[in-house]
């Protein structure tokens, strides 16, 4: 019931996750944030099991930033992408896998944007865009129509509302709250919350 967005551009990274924290048929939040910040120029979005999610998303974290402490520099996201799919890979072959799936969007310095896609089998690819959760029916889609790799920062944006838009449209279960960041050369920043007021104020 959960929704993951991520679309790598030329120069940047846009990556969104609902705000939606539920427990079967009941809403418990709708202020959480799904969104985790590995270092200066990295982000996980995390969907799946609650408790496996928070513990998984900050043993990850805490980690790279350990690994940070260690050995002055940072990890660059495709190393963070397969450190990250080693642990799910080695939790999947004992009794207490995690039930979660990724995306990890980051900017090295010497690659560009990068996004890769995990799931709780520990499979690991590197794309141009990606979803997980129910919503990545309706939202693959509309990316593979509309996606140029050399679009700006407003129109990544505008795609991801559109996608956001027929979640809201086409999708049974309410997520109302999608949280968004860019990652580009300059760090990670905050954009706009996607609501359902802000989307039908743009239509």
């Amino acid at each position: 019931m959960e929704c993951l967005l991520g679309i790598r551009f030329n120069d940047f990274v846009l990556i969104a996750a609902d705000r939606t924290a539920a427990n079967s048929i009941m809403v418990m939040k709708s202020d959480e944030n799904k969104l985790y910040k590995l270092s200066n120029k990295l982000v996980m979005a995390v969907s799946g099991e609650a408790g496996d999610t928070t513990q998984f998303a900050e043993y990850i974290e805490k980690n790279i930033q350990l690994y940070k402490m260690r050995n002055t520099y940072e990890l660059s996201p495709k190393e963070a992408a397969y450190f990250t799919r080693r642990n799910l890979a080695d939790a999947l072959r004992t009794r207490s896998a995690y039930m979660v799936n990724l995306l990890l969007a980051g900017y090295d310095e010497k690659d560009g944007p990068q996004l890769y896609y995990m799931d709780y089998l520990a499979s690991v690819a590197n794309v141009d865009y990606a979803a997980h959760g129910y919503g990545g029916y309706f939202s693959l889609s509309i990316m593979d129509r509309n996606y140029l790799k050399n679009m700006t920062p407003d129109q990544g944006y505008d795609l991801l509302k559109k996608c956001v838009q027929e979640v809201h449209k086409r999708l049974i279960i309410n997520l109302p709250n999608f949280k968004v960041q860019i990652i580009d050369k300059n760090g990670i920043r905050d954009l706009p919350d996607i609501t359902m007021a802000s989307v039908t104020n743009s239509v």
